[in-house]
């Protein structure tokens, strides 16, 4: 690729990108073709074209950019940032942005009075041309748009329609404003990342949220102002308030205590006058009960006379019954137990008769069998010979079958010892296959997540596993795998404390093992991954600053490290990186609490139930400032996994397998040898059984026969007469029922007497019950009457003296009652007086209590005037009026409240969406070069829209942490690679037309820049993305290039050739003359 000459007398003009040019209106195309037949690699925007004219030190100068990455290189000092600058005033860019000079005449060549610029822009579908006349005189520039005279505000706009922004520096970085990159706020970051990559909309409203809060802030303070107002005069009022309820609490005790001397008198008279009635009608009811008392009490002397005589009369009747009834139920007890004795006799006789019957057929049926076999075994000796001495062939035979018995006594010992291992086994087996299962089932879904979110991990973790012995030392699957929750419910805390990068991250104790493991994944594989490495001094014992118990009293229940299980490498790795063993959970109630918590316990960051806080100490004032952040949902770690244990299994079941096949093997060794025994055993017993019989056989015979003989005779000798025994039964029998017959019938007859007896008394009982129960009630009722008579008459005389006396308290009460209600005699009570008297209390003690209370109330209120009732009314009309007021005030900042909410979710929600696509890039990109870093939204303070920024935090060496990208705390050279990876994060989201940086590489140690270059060259020539100018004076060897790229060399020398003598088509035909001599 060829690329513009320079000299300070002229230069020369050539380019790989230049057949995309179109000028004006002209047709476009390679050399002219039309635009409509190949579409056109640039973005809307990009540079087609940059010309120079004594400028700086161009006399003329045409540059043709290509449509992706420009890489524009020259010795120090030929001009390259000259290109720079032109594309920068040439833009209406002011001369501060480039940080050179700041007068635009300036950039004009010395010993000139005028310099131009001109830029020619892709756009659809006339490319825009831009053109800048710098006058030295007068420091003045003249503006031509499409060679027309224009306006610096009409070119402004044009630009920005084009989303050009050459002030802002995550597009365009000078040379002299690279370090200056560094120096960026994080709110100063966070604008030119807007400007830069976001939807056009985006900055604009951050700039509407920052004056919408701007205006709240006014409105509150005047809501304050109002509110202090209002209070002073609710204060004010309060005094004249008190006085006021006092005036209208006096007299209301004041009209109560007159109703209640009113009243008082009546409650008294109609409590006499109830007493009277009531006395009244109690005397005249005792009168009549006193009268039919006498009446029935004279007949009962005589009936009580009667009825005793009766009662006697039955009494002695009942005795005579009584001692006969005893006398034959003795009788019938003696014939009934001479009957029961006589059955007795008779069971005794017959079962004596039974037992000889079964004794003889017992003894026919031995000498019968006792014939039988003495039949046989003379037969079987008569045909039994003479048997040879074998007891010693017996002998030997017994010690081998002695000997063959222990070892089948060995052989079965160890046979079930064996069988009870292996049942041990299969148990054992069947519980460690169904644990697995159970892991299986779980590590899958886990793994089904992996796999979905995160291909290239997961295709990594498949690697690691087939690969695990080309590590010296242990590597940990991704985090979300490793950790282990102990209650899922807990997953949300770890999810948002670990970073997403780190919770698919790799864990290795050992750099030599991550570096062979990123050589292979991501170098030959090209898997985007993540790795950490673990610190090489254990923090995973790491205490906390303070015991959980100590914090129980916030509601803190643990701290984060216990909330989960994870391998050895990843909890030291989280304790280093994340502090787990040092961030609180808690509850409700913490948060409920949380300004207490912050200051008392100091610690750094707080999880309550759904909330995260974040506390940070200013550095200048020692202020501690808090924010809190709502927790996402867990995603990953809500299936709970062990995997050590899991690993634990697996190997207990190959041991298990293993011992299975041994104790198989152990038992078909045994059994075949028992088999072998078995048959060994048989042979010799069969051959013991017949040399045993042969010697015994006729000697037991011939003891058998003679025996057999002697018992045969016994038995016959023993014969029993059945028919002699039994006619002697029956007869003794016979006798016997004849004297229990005679027993029965006198039995009978004295049952039939005892039953007639008892029902006679039974009915004598009966009535003499009834008699004495009568004579009773007789009784009782005579001493109750006369009981009671004599009451009545004392009741009778005392009742009519208490209604004399109680009429006469009537009278007096009904005329004092009259005077205190000022009534006449004949006059009503008026009805006023009625209604008020209904509301009063209805008895003399409520209404005394009352009216005593009422009374020590009112001689409690002196010295109050009506007057003091006016003032406070007048001030309290006052105070509506500016309540109302203060009403509409708080309603209208309600309402703004709610359009700053809504412009917030419009602004905040895309633009965390946009950071969180940058971090990853920028991880990603940190992370292929064996380093860290991370691009967050910062905020003090969400309401406080001036306040966020991003904070970019970088960590170049693994055993340091994340530090924020300051001037101060990096190397220049860490400064340059972190900007750089910045930039290249912005370049895919492709917002802006171009981007420019000018030697940014320059701190660059030769790795870094080699690493960098590479992720230059992949990420701006990628399709659709933008235009992209990187300046260097030098570069290093071996680099990798693209197709796509574009290199511009500058050179400068007495010795370049004149711009209209420079021929780009004479150069290569003499370059390919020149490749074929040398073939």
């Amino acid at each position: 690729m060829a690329a513009p000459g320079k000299r300070k007398l002229g230069a020369a003009t050539a380019g790989s990108g230049a057949g995309w040019r179109k000028r004006g209106s002209g047709a476009a195309g390679p050399e002219g073709s039309g635009r409509g037949q190949l579409q056109s690699p640039f973005v809307e925007g990009s540079i087609v074209r940059v010309t120079m004219e004594n400028f700086l030190t161009y006399d003329n100068c045409e540059v043709s950019p290509g449509p992706h990455l420009n890489m524009i290189v020259g010795a120090n000092g030929t001009g390259k940032s000259s290109i720079v600058c032109a594309i920068c005033l040439g833009l209406a860019g002011k001369p501060s942005f480039i940080g050179r000079a700041d007068k635009v005449g300036l950039y004009v060549k010395r010993g000139c009075s005028k310099g131009l610029v001109e830029i020619e822009l892709f756009k659809t579908p006339d490319n825009l041309i831009i053109t800048r006349e710098i006058h030295v005189a007068n420091n003045a520039s003249v503006w031509f748009v499409n060679k027309k005279p224009s306006t610096l505000k009409i070119v402004e706009e044009q630009i920005a329609a084009l989303n050009i922004q050459v002030a802002n520096l995550c597009q365009f970085l000078p040379q002299d404003k690279v370090g200056e990159f560094a120096k960026l706020s994080k709110t100063e970051l966070l604008e030119a990342t807007e400007k830069s990559v976001g939807p056009p909309e985006m900055y604009q409203f951050h700039c509407e949220l920052k004056n919408f809060r701007e205006r709240e802030r006014e409105l509150e303070n005047s809501l304050q102002e109002k509110t202090n107002f209002l209070e002073k005069m609710k204060q004010r009022n309060e005094r004249y308030k008190q006085d006021v309820e006092r005036y209208y609490e006096r007299k209301r005790h004041l009209d109560l205590i007159e109703m209640l001397e009113r009243k008082r008198p009546w409650v008294e008279y109609e409590n006499v006058r109830q007493m009277h009635e009531e006395v009244k009608q109690n005397r005249d009811h005792a009168k009549e009960e006193l009268k039919k008392l006498q009446q029935t009490k004279s007949p009962m002397t005589q009936q009580i006379q009667e009825v005793e005589k009766q009662w006697r009369n039955l009494d002695i009747k009942i005795k005579e019954k009584a001692a006969e009834i005893k006398d034959t139920s003795q009788r019938c007890k003696q014939k009934q137990d001479a009957v029961e004795k006589k059955d007795k006799q008779i069971e005794e006789i017959q079962q004596v008769l039974r037992m000889k019957r079964d004794e003889e057929m017992d003894r026919q049926k031995r000498i019968h069998n006792a014939r039988k076999m003495i039949e046989d075994w003379q037969n079987e000796l008569n045909s039994t010979g003479n048997s040879e001495n074998l007891q010693p062939q017996i002998d030997s035979i017994n010690n081998e079958l002695r000997q063959l018995q222990e070892e089948k006594a060995n052989i079965d010992g160890e046979m079930s010892d064996l069988r009870r291992e292996r049942e041990n086994l299969e148990r054992e087996k069947k519980r460690v296959t169904d644990r697995i299962v159970q892991f299986n089932n779980m590590m899958n879904l886990k793994e089904d997540k992996l796999r979905g979110r995160y291909r290239d991990t997961y295709n990594a973790l498949l690697w690691l596993r087939e690969n695990k012995d080309r590590f010296k030392r242990s590597v940990c699957e991704p985090m979300m795998l490793a950790i282990n929750m102990k209650d899922n419910r807990h997953a949300k805390y770890v999810e948002n404390h670990i970073s997403a990068n780190d919770m698919r991250a790799f864990v290795f104790e050992s750099q030599e093992d991550m570096e062979i493991f990123l050589r292979e994944v991501r170098d030959h594989q090209k898997l985007k991954v993540n790795t950490v490495c673990a610190p090489a001094e254990s923090c995973a014992e790491n205490r906390p600053s303070r015991s959980v118990e100590e914090l129980h009293q916030y509601g803190v229940f643990s701290y984060l490290r216990e909330l989960f299980d994870a391998p050895h490498p990843v909890m030291s790795y989280l304790c280093s990186q994340y502090r787990v063993h040092d961030v609180p959970v808690g509850t409700e109630k913490t948060r409920s609490m949380i300004e207490r918590v912050i200051q008392e316990t100091k610690f750094k960051q707080i999880y309550t139930a759904e909330e995260r806080y974040s506390v940070k100490v200013s550095a200048y004032t020692n202020q501690t400032i808090s924010s809190n952040t709502s927790l996402r949902p867990a995603q990953f770690l809500t299936v709970t996994v062990d995997a050590d244990e899991r690993r634990q299994l697996e190997n207990q079941l190959k041991d298990i397998n293993r011992r299975f096949q041994l104790r198989d093997s152990q038992l078909h060794t045994l059994y075949e040898r028992q088999k072998y025994l078995e048959r060994k055993d048989n042979e010799l017993r069969q051959q013991k059984k017949e040399h045993l019989e042969r010697k015994n056989k006729r000697k037991q015979l011939e003891s058998k026969i003679s025996m057999k003989h002697d018992s045969l005779k016994q038995m016959e000798q023993d014969a029993i007469n059945l028919e002699e025994e039994s006619q002697q039964t029956n007869a003794r029998i016979k006798e016997i029922n004849i004297q229990k017959a005679k027993l029965v019938t006198e039995l009978m007859q004295l049952i039939k007497n005892c039953i007639t007896l008892n029902i006679l008394k039974v009915d004598l009982v009966l009535q003499s019950t009834t008699v004495n129960s009568k004579k009773n009630r007789l009784e009782s009722d005579y001493k109750a009457a006369t009981v009671q008579l004599r009451a009545l008459e004392q009741q009778v005389s005392d009742l009519g003296e208490k209604k004399r006396v109680l009429l006469e308290k009537c009278k007096g009460l009904m005329r004092k009652a009259r005077q205190a209600c000022n009534l006449s005699p004949d006059q009503e009570i008026p009805k006023d007086f009625q209604t008020a008297f209904q509301d009063l209390p209805s008895t003399l003690d409520e209404i005394d209590a009352l009216l005593n209370e009422e009374k020590s109330r009112a001689s409690c209120f002196t010295g109050l005037n009506a007057s003091v009732v006016e003032e406070y009314n007048r001030r309290a009309q006052e105070i509506q009026q500016v309540t109302e007021e203060l009403e509409e005030k708080k309603n209208e900042l309600e309402s703004y409240r709610q359009n700053i909410s809504q412009v917030k979710e419009r602004w905040l929600t895309p633009l965390k969406q946009l950071v969180e696509q940058i971090n990853e890039k920028f991880s990603n990109f940190f992370s292929s070069m064996q380093c860290a870093g991370e691009v967050d939204l910062h905020t003090e303070n969400e309401e406080e829209y001036d306040k966020y920024g991003i904070r970019i935090r970088v960590k170049f060496r693994s055993n340091t942490q994340l530090h924020e990208l300051t001037p101060h705390h990096q190397s220049g050279g860490e400064r340059s690679v972190s900007t750089m990876l910045y930039l290249m994060a912005l370049q895919e989201l492709n917002r802006c037309p171009f981007r420019v940086v000018d030697e940014i590489n320059q701190g660059m140690d030769p790795v870094n820049e080699r690493r960098v270059f590479e992720m230059v060259v992949k990420t701006a020539c990628k399709e659709s993305t933008s235009q992209y100018f990187f300046i260097t004076p030098k570069l290093l060897q071996n680099l990798t290039y693209a197709e796509k790229m574009t290199v511009l060399f500058v050179y400068n020398g007495p010795f370049m050739l004149e711009p209209t003598k420079w021929n780009l088509k004479a150069f290569r035909r003499r370059r390919r003359q020149v490749e074929q001599m040398d073939q």
